[in-house]
């Protein structure tokens, strides 16, 4: 059996969407109705700057339909930080605000690092230590998105197939010294995907889609996946998420 795929975008307010992928007069407090409905999947990025209520928490789940889910983007008090095992508060800070009112509509949550964090065993041991199975009876599945490249090594790998969480495959053509890794290292595979172009209707060519949904049916024989257009040429990442989503059948 192939692991579910989940397809998205970053976040869902993007005034440049508007009349592109949200029709012309849609109100933007149905923006994310309409893109719940569009795509399968949203990586929430505000929860990397701030906090929010456990009442917004409630509204995201009750205005999307069922199977969908939501990956998050875990603060940057937690992850900008030259030693990583002190972020406890931090964390408790971020897990707490309300995000487990999301049930099963939660999916993982990216904890990603500045381009500047080299890799460190212990310290990232530390840090994978800190982090909970469950929060409120809700499960947490946790990815790493690391932009160094001393985390290119088998040991990182290790480390992370260790503690089940997954390194964030990320492709992005104007940082092409970030590690581009696909390595096994949990039950599902969560990829962020910045090379969608603005002369592209769809972002990417025919070509380009067909290698990336092969990719990702062999990303799906080893667990569930999570895939995201991010960045790039950002108007045209709704295009690309509903192009792959129709691929993929």
């Amino acid at each position: 059996m192939t692991g579910r795929i989940h397809i998205g975008i970053g976040g869902w307010t993007y005034e440049p969407w508007r009349g592109v992928f949200y029709p012309d007069g849609l109100v933007q407090k149905r923006e994310l109705e309409f893109a719940s409905n569009a795509l399968t999947s949203i990586e929430i990025n505000g929860t990397y700057y701030s906090t929010f209520k456990p009442d917004s928490w409630m509204k995201w789940r009750d205005e999307t339909p069922d199977g969908f889910v939501f990956a998050v983007k875990a603060s940057r008090y937690c992850t900008n930080r030259k030693i990583l095992a002190g972020m406890g508060e931090s964390m408790g800070r971020f897990l707490g605000q309300g995000l487990s009112a999301l049930g099963d509509k939660l999916g993982p949550i990216n904890w990603q690092f500045m381009a500047t964090k080299t890799f460190d065993p212990e310290d990232f041991e530390a840090f994978l230590k800190l982090l909970p199975a469950e929060q409120d009876g809700v499960r947490l599945r946790h990815a790493l998105e690391v932009r160094h490249p001393s985390f290119d090594t088998q040991q990182f790998y290790d480390l992370a197939a260790k503690y089940g969480v997954a390194i964030v495959y990320a492709v992005d053509d104007e940082s092409s010294d970030w590690p581009c890794i696909d390595q096994p290292t949990a039950d599902f595979t969560y990829a962020r995907l910045m090379s969608s172009r603005e002369d592209e209707p769809t972002g990417l060519t025919a070509a380009e889609l067909e290698a990336v949904a092969g990719q990702t049916r062999v990303w799906a024989e080893r667990g569930e996946v999570f895939a995201y257009f991010i960045s790039g040429a950002k108007v045209r990442n709704p295009a690309a998420a509903q192009a792959l989503i129709a691929k993929l059948g």
